[in-house]
């Protein structure tokens, strides 16, 4: 059961995922601390300062610009198998660098996908991961010349619109 739950560690989103050991995973956070992942339960704590406190739910993202999903306290899986997590990379730029948004943008489409068009699915954990994907864009957005065009996170929602797992399309009210 322990290798099972080291195994089920995973890091979602067109996101990287780093395989966790028997000794457990750490990562720098961006803006400072580090987290880690305790194998056998995947509850993800931050130490900052000397001071280790358990990792809020929702996105965070790493130093490596990797997201970290953390729902109830503990790391989501990125698939529900005894298999190892699966391994995605970090978006293309050729897929988001200097592209012009048309309509929604992809943390737009990603939120409407999973929350549904009336929220019906608000209350959902991918829902709540993918509306603060969607604010991360908009701050990105917001921070650059040009806020037309996609960021590195519309980046991350293309390739999060894939994992239909955890990102699954709202069914409520169908």
């Amino acid at each position: 059961m322990k290798n099972l739950s080291a195994m089920l560690l995973a890091v979602v989103l067109g996101l990287s995922v780093t395989t966790v050991t028997a000794a457990g995973w750490t990562s720098g956070m961006e803006g400072g601390g580090t987290v880690t992942v305790d194998p056998d339960t995947r509850r993800a704590t931050v130490t900052r300062d000397g001071v280790t406190s358990s990792l809020w739910n929702g996105v965070h993202r790493l130093q490596d610009g990797s997201v970290l999903i953390v729902n109830h306290g503990e790391v989501v899986p990125g698939e529900h198998t005894a298999s190892p997590p699966r391994q995605l990379p970090p978006p293309d730029k050729t897929d988001w660098e200097d592209v012009k948004i048309v309509g929604y943008s992809p943390c737009e489409r990603l939120a409407r996908q999973v929350c549904g068009r009336q929220n019906e699915c608000a209350a959902g954990a991918a829902c709540r991961s993918s509306q603060q994907l969607l604010a991360m864009e908009q701050d990105e957005r917001t921070m650059a010349d040009d806020g037309s065009r996609m960021t590195y996170t519309s980046g991350q929602c293309l390739g999060a619109s894939k994992d239909v797992e955890y990102f699954s399309v709202c069914r409520a009210g169908k």
